[in-house]
C-alpha cells in the first residue's frame, strides 16, 4: 500500500472489487470488520453499486457456561493479604510495582486494593501500604531483599537536646542555656 497516494490506494482497491463476482463481494463483506479503512469504504460503495446487502451469518450459540463451584475454602488462608512494605512516594511505589511485576507477584497498594501506582488514590506522604497474598508472601520477601525504599520518612529524634554550656562574657561564669 503507498502511504502516500491514499486516493490511488483507494481506486486500485475499488478496481479490484469490481472485478469481484457478487458472491466473493458477500463472503467479503462479512469480513468487513477485518479490512483497512481504504478497503471498507471501497467495499461498502461497491455493495452499494450493485444493490447487494450483506445478511450475517447465522451466529452459533456459544457454548453454555459450565457452573464453576464456589472456590474451596481451605484456601481462604492462601488468599489474606500481607503488608510487604510501606511506601511513602511514587517513585517507590513505581520502583516496587516494577520489581513485583517483573517477579509475576500479584500486589495491591493502598486501602483503594489497587493493582498499580496509577490507580492509587491514597496520599503518599501518609504512607501506602503494599500487600501480597499469604501464598506469595515468600517469593516477593525473595525478590524484594534488594529493594531500598529512597523517601522514607526520617524519624525524629524524641531525645532532649544536651544543654548548650554558655558563659557570662564578663564573669565567664556558667549558665546552661536551658535555665534561662
Amino acid at each position: 500500500m503507498d502511504a502516500l497516494d491514499p486516493g490511488g490506494e483507494w481506486l486500485r482497491i475499488a478496481e479490484h472489487y469490481r472485478r469481484l463476482t457478487d458472491g466473493e463481494l458477500l463472503a467479503l463483506g462479512r469480513q468487513q470488520s477485518e479490512l483497512t479503512d481504504f478497503a471498507q469504504e471501497a467495499l461498502t460503495h461497491e455493495l452499494h453499486n450493485r444493490g447487494l446487502k450483506v445478511e450475517p451469518d447465522a451466529e452459533e450459540e456459544p457454548p453454555p457456561i459450565p457452573d464453576v463451584p464456589p472456590p474451596d475454602p481451605t484456601y481462604k488462608e492462601d488468599r489474606e493479604l500481607f503488608t510487604i512494605r510501606e511506601v511513602w512516594s511514587a517513585r517507590d511505589a513505581l520502583k516496587l510495582q516494577w520489581i513485583l511485576d517483573r517477579a509475576g507477584i500479584p500486589f495491591f497498594m493502598g486501602k483503594e486494593k489497587a493493582t498499580g501506582v496509577d490507580a492509587v488514590t491514597s496520599h503518599f506522604a501518609d504512607g501506602v501500604d503494599v500487600q501480597v497474598m499469604a501464598i506469595g508472601y515468600p517469593w516477593a520477601a525473595q525478590v524484594l531483599r534488594n529493594y531500598y525504599p529512597e523517601d522514607e520518612p526520617r524519624e525524629l529524634s524524641q531525645e532532649e537536646p544536651e544543654p548548650i554550656k554558655v558563659y557570662c562574657p564578663r564573669c565567664h561564669s556558667e549558665r546552661l542555656s536551658s535555665s534561662g
